[in-house]
């Protein structure tokens, strides 16, 4: 089995490491696999799977496009 040393990492990544570990219960080399094995993992499913996951996980939108469409409309109509 490999190994993998990583250098010249932020101290808030490594302190953000520690606190997510932490939060999973996990040493900090444990949950550094975790993330590597989820990343770089096989994927699980196509891109309809992984785009349905990523909507699930990202709160709802509250915007309307036609609105934001007419105010960037009506700003470029603007003299300046």
């Amino acid at each position: 089995m490999g190994q993998l040393l990583v250098r010249g990492l932020g101290d808030w990544l490594v302190q953000a490491l520690r606190d997510r570990a932490a939060r999973a219960g996990r040493s900090v080399e444990a949950e550094h696999r975790a993330i590597l094995e989820q990343v770089l993992g096989p994927e699980s499913g196509g891109f309809a799977d992984r785009a349905a996951r990523l909507r699930a996980e990202t709160p709802p939108q509250r915007t309307d496009a036609a609105e934001l469409l007419r105010r960037d409309r009506a700003r470029n109509a603007a003299p300046p």
